[in-house]
């Protein structure tokens, strides 16, 4: 028999979601709103002065060609980085789904750690001098330099910031497969169903709760976790060509020290960022089967 928890009058209930609602306050609304109101106006480096300007700072990005470029930029590293990440992990959930432990719990090791110490990582193998993927590739006669092709940064970062999300996936995935009845697999399979025909007839519709929440949660870090893996591989560079939205608002508001414009950009990806989510819940969610 069911039972329900109720509660006289509704001041515990306040008491109990208070905490959550005071780090939401400090943590997110205070911040959202200093950013909404600092757009409006382009303050000196040393905040000493504040001139109103209105929009005038959303009309100066939408208006340069550079940010409009991160826009694009952020959408190529986005989906990379999401179809890479997901992919990988659902195909080695897949395979090690009756697989050793020891093999799961070296797949989960990555996730402990930092995008910047990822970052790193990738940077010294694939470092123009003493990198030894740089050194395996030139001797393959292939010359490797991502600090001036832009090309091959943006592939740096991408398998960087994927090789570290591969674990957060993985879990997922293993744990979605595992509850799918094996019955069902071998039944197709005894009805001559092939690997891919079981897999999109049976196994992707039973995971699409899952694969819907990662996809939801991959694309977000994408657009704000990553900071770290750029900040540490390119900086954002060659030519601003791995310069994702949030990396953009770093460089123009802490380096450039455009305090306005860079209020201004973190409310315009905030923005996008709420509009990207309504839109997969919205339409997605639809094809998802619960």
């Amino acid at each position: 028999m069911e039972k329900r928890v109720t509660f006289k009058g509704i001041w515990l209930p306040l008491l109990l979601v208070l905490p959550q609602i005071v780090i939401t306050a400090v943590f997110f609304f205070y911040p959202a709103g200093q950013a909404i109101w600092q757009s409006l106006f382009i303050p000196d480096p040393f905040g000493l002065s504040m001139q109103y300007v209105g929009l005038g700072n959303f009309e100066y990005l939408l208006s340069n060609s550079y940010y409009r470029a991160s826009f694009v930029t952020t959408a190529v590293f986005s989906i990379l980085v999401t179809l890479v990440s997901m992919g990988v992990a659902l195909y080695l959930a897949d395979r090690l789904i009756k697989g050793p432990g020891v093999y799961r719990t070296l797949l989960i090791w990555p996730y402990a750690v930092a995008p910047a110490v990822a970052g790193v990582l990738w940077l010294f193998m694939f470092n123009t001098r003493v990198g030894v993927v740089t050194w395996y590739l030139g001797l393959l006669g292939y010359d490797w330099n991502h600090v001036l092709n832009g090309e091959e940064a943006m592939g740096l970062v991408v398998v960087a910031s994927a090789w570290g999300r591969i674990s957060y996936n993985f879990l997922f995935f293993l744990a979605g497969l595992q509850a799918i009845p094996r019955t069902v697999i071998e039944a197709a399979a005894i009805d001559g169903a092939h690997f891919w025909t079981r897999f999109r007839t049976i196994v992707f519709p039973l995971l699409s709760p899952t694969t819907f929440f990662l996809l939801v949660v991959n694309i977000v870090y994408a657009f704000f976790e990553t900071f770290g893996v750029i900040h540490t591989i390119t900086s954002g560079g060659p030519q601003q060509s791995t310069t994702i939205l949030v990396y953009k608002v770093y460089s123009d508001g802490f380096v450039g020290q455009d305090l306005g414009s860079s209020a201004a950009q973190s409310v315009i990806l905030l923005v996008l960022v709420g509009v990207l989510t309504i839109i997969q819940f919205k339409f997605i969610e639809r094809r998802v089967h619960y």
